[in-house]
């Protein structure tokens, strides 16, 4: 290896010989001379060494961590001497920098971040327990005055009650009393008229003798033509007339009439619509007082005014009174009362179960019916989701069995729920590679909402990654028990892909159905519920019903909520005309008024007369509960909403193919508002959409969703003319999730402010054209002339502004970096002062999600 003398490795490196020596004894490098060789081993081990003297820390890094700069500068300063003549003395000025590394004091930075946040994580949890115990010693403080208030009112009840005790002996006591006196009087009033009675006799005898003795008994002084009466028949007349008027009778005081001492609660019976004069008749108080309540309610009604039955309960409660809501059935009663009659128990028969199939999406519940009824409807969903409510009669060998399939996004819970109202039997389907989903937890719970057997289908056995143990575990957290593990829930491993375990499966339903002992009678007029309704070109309103009991026939009037109709037409889930549909039979009828709302009841009425009457009756009963709740909003609760910030509202106008899909979309929809923005569906509907929807959403500056239905050409004419957004949909979760950017579109964006950097005022100079301008030294960050600032001082903000100038030397400059001194002129402001902090800073639109 080629070797280098010290003193001609010195000039090459251009440093003094004894600094070079100086170093390579520092490294560890023996030399003894300034003519002794260094080999290349030796230079790599001294450039090794300057290294990590200068802060480098791997010394296989391309550029040191820290490096440390020493600068020199002569000059000359004048000093004055004793004899008056100055004299010139050289100075030396050292000055040493270290620069760090920016990742080395981003380490440092947040090493000491991590240190502060830990520390404050501690407080957080310290405070967080302070106030849960001043919390609970809050509430203990509460219970004890509660029950020390509660003493002293039955105290003060008790001292009433035998105050209230003594007063009423007293009363009674002098009533006694009185009776007594007067009773006294009475005897001695009827003593003295009986002794006047007597002494007028005895002087009416007296003047009879002397007539028969020939004595005038006339006054002697003159003629007297007067009519004389005797005095004794005259005062007997005299008294006793108001004798019989002023009779006296002694009556207890305890059965005289007495104003109540406590006020009269009386059990109010309130309908669904109730007028504000018949509530107040009811309760036996003015009207004047029941509408000033509902004033007080924020309602402004009259005396005839119709109030739903929510706010007559509440005025009822106001008023001290207690509430007993009603159904107004009456006619419905009558029908349904005639409906039941000549119903003989010995007609019932074992009749097929309805089960439901339940669970999350994609875990194979549309599949599993495909293998059973060898069709391919999983294939023809759009998104390979089911959107309906699909209901299949099923004949095994066995029996018949009848079969609800329910969507399993979350959108449909209000259909879900309205499956298992109708259902006998809820099949599961878990996927044995998913476990247990959040549409599986809420199928459980409406299962046990209707209190309806459970059978666990565990689909896709013949996956790889099937764990049969997890899905017992996680379904036993939810109260699902296996019967192996002493529970009452079956379990039934199926695939859906290859047919394995389905007819143990069949076996099973039957058997729980068996158990329940399912029975139902198939004469009669048929009754059973609406699964689902929609309107279809050329064949009208088409309902999917399912009947419970009796026999639905073509040509029956049927009644279902609010429609009727004689049915004209009836289809299996096939499609194939039939003429008679008994229990757990779902069939499509054909020949209603309109469109029934899906979970209404469905009936076969005798008189068309009377259908048509309970339609009416139902129609104004919705109509009057409808209106009596828009006449309970007031307005203001519309300028409560607008302080509170529901200022932003999305409008939309929701079309379907069936009413299921309309009501789900709807209230998944809406649910999306929140308290900035909110999701008002102006109208919904099934069919497709008109005009008369375009219209609409034009004059609401609405948005129409079409799930699964298309726009007419007098629909499209007047979207071109109206530039209406029209969106459509066939997958249900795509609608909910582009309802949700538009939300988020809507809502206010948050501002955020980042501290870019800080400048430490050093001195303060004075412009002829700037006033004051600080020298700083920006010790953190950058200053940027753009950005707004903040003068601190003493870490408080004095002055929020902006730069007026930033300058570096004498050059103007548009920001200036952490360790660089400048000049900083701030706007409008001349109370710079030494020591003064300047804070710059900028803002940023950071939008909000919902």
């Amino acid at each position: 290896m080629p070797e280098i003398k010290v003193t001609e490795f010195a000039d090459i490196l251009k440093v003094p010989l004894e600094r070079l020596l100086a170093q390579l004894k520092e490294a560890g490098i023996e030399v003894s001379d300034s003519d002794d060789t260094i080999s290349e081993d030796a230079k790599l081990e001294l450039l090794t060494h300057l290294r990590k003297s200068h802060g480098r820390r791997d010394p296989g890094t391309a550029s040191p961590g820290k490096i440390t700069l020493n600068r020199k500068s002569q000059s000359e300063i004048r000093l004055a001497s004793g004899k008056g003549q100055a004299r010139t003395v050289n100075v030396e000025v050292r000055s040493k920098r270290t620069y760090i590394k920016r990742n080395i004091l981003e380490e440092q930075a947040r090493e000491q971040q991590e240190v502060l946040d830990q520390e404050l994580r501690l407080k957080e949890e310290a405070q967080a327990e302070l106030e849960r115990a001043a919390k609970a010693q809050i509430e203990q403080e509460e219970k004890q005055k509660e029950s020390e208030k509660q003493r002293k009112e039955a105290e003060a009840k008790e001292r009433e009650k035998e105050a209230k005790r003594q007063e009423e002996e007293s009363s009674q006591r002098k009533a006694a009393q009185e009776g007594v006196r007067r009773e006294a009087e009475e005897k001695r009033r009827i003593a003295e008229e009986e002794a006047k009675e007597k002494a007028g006799k005895r002087r009416l005898e007296k003047e009879r003798q002397k007539r028969q003795r020939g004595v005038d008994v006339r006054d002697p002084t003159g003629p007297d033509r007067t009519l004389h009466v005797a005095e004794g028949a005259s005062a007997r007349r005299r008294k006793r007339r108001p004798r019989r008027r002023t009779a006296h009778v002694s009556v207890d005081a305890q059965h005289g009439f007495e104003r109540p001492t406590e006020p009269v609660v009386r059990e109010v019976e309130v309908p669904e619509t109730i007028a504000v004069s018949e509530i107040a008749q009811r309760m036996a108080v003015k009207a004047n007082d029941v509408i000033k309540v509902l004033m007080e309610m924020g309602m402004m009604v009259t005396i005839n005014q119709v109030i739903d039955q929510d706010t007559a309960v509440l005025v009822v409660e106001e008023m001290g009174h207690t509430a007993k809501p009603l159904r107004d059935e009456g006619i419905e009663a009558q029908l349904l009362e005639s409906h039941d009659k000549g119903v003989d128990e010995a007609d019932f028969e074992t009749r097929a179960p309805v089960v439901t199939v339940m669970g999350h999406v994609d875990h194979g519940k549309t599949s599993l019916l495909d293998y059973i009824r060898r069709t391919q409807v999983a294939a023809s969903e759009a998104g390979g989701i089911t959107q309906h409510i699909g209901a299949y009669n099923v004949k095994t060998e066995k029996g018949p069995i009848t079969f609800l399939d329910t969507p399993g996004h979350a959108a449909f819970t209000a259909m879900r729920a309205r499956g298992a109202q109708v259902t006998d039997v809820v099949v599961l389907v878990v996927a044995a590679d998913d476990g247990v989903m959040p549409q599986t937890i809420e199928a459980i719970q409406h299962a046990k909402a209707a209190k309806v057997p459970l059978v666990v289908a565990v689909n896709k056995i013949d996956l790889d990654s099937t764990d049969l143990d997890r899905v017992r575990n996680e379904l036993s957290q939810h109260e699902v028990i296996p019967e192996e593990w002493g529970g009452e829930s079956l379990f039934v491993n199926v695939s859906a892909k290859s047919g394995e375990g389905i007819n143990q499966l069949l076996e099973t339903i039957l058997l729980q159905a068996e158990v329940l002992d399912l029975k139902a009678t198939g004469k009669g007029p048929a009754a059973g519920v609406v699964l689902e309704s929609s309107l279809e070109r050329g064949r009208g309103a088409v309902a999917t019903v399912l009947v419970s009991k009796g026999s639905l026939q073509l040509g029956d009037i049927l009644l279902a909520g609010q429609e009727y109709g004689r049915i004209r037409a009836m289809t299996d889930e096939g499609g194939a005309a039939i003429e008679q549909a008994g229990p757990s039979k779902p069939v499509a009828v054909l020949g209603l008024s309109g469109l029934p709302a899906a979970g209404d009841e469905m009936l076969v009425v005798t008189d068309e007369r009377k259908a048509r009457e309970v339609a009416e009756f139902r129609h104004v009963k919705e109509r009057d509960i409808k209106l009596a709740r828009q006449l309970s909003a007031s307005p203001e609760d519309v300028f409560s909403q607008m302080e509170g910030g529901l200022s932003k509202s999305l409008p939309i106008v929701i079309k379907a193919d069936v009413h299921g899909s309309s009501e789900a979309l709807k209230d998944a929809l809406v649910n999306l508002s929140n308290e900035e923005v909110g999701v008002i569906a102006v109208a919904s509907g099934v069919g497709g959409i008109t005009e008369s929807d375009i219209q609409l959403a034009a004059a609401s500056n609405a948005v129409v969703v079409g799930f699964n239905v298309r726009a007419d050409g007098a629909a499209r004419k007047a979207i071109k003319e109206t530039g209406v957004d029209v969106r459509y949909y066939s997958i249900v979760y795509e609608a909910i999730d582009d309802v949700k950017g538009a939300v988020n579109g809507l809502l206010t964006p948050e501002i955020r402010e980042e501290i870019l950097g800080l400048a430490e005022v050093r001195d303060v100079f004075r412009s002829p054209s700037l006033g004051k301008v600080a020298g700083c030294m920006v010790v953190d960050g950058f200053v940027k002339r753009s950005n707004p600032i903040r003068v601190l001082r003493d870490n408080v903000v004095i002055y929020e502004g902006e730069l007026e100038s930033l300058r570096r030397f004498k050059d103007d400059v548009t920001d200036v970096r952490a360790g660089t001194e400048c000049g900083i002129g701030v706007k409008n402001y001349n109370d710079v002062k030494v020591g003064d902090q300047i804070e710059c800073y900028e803002r940023k639109e950071i939008a909000q999600t919902a």
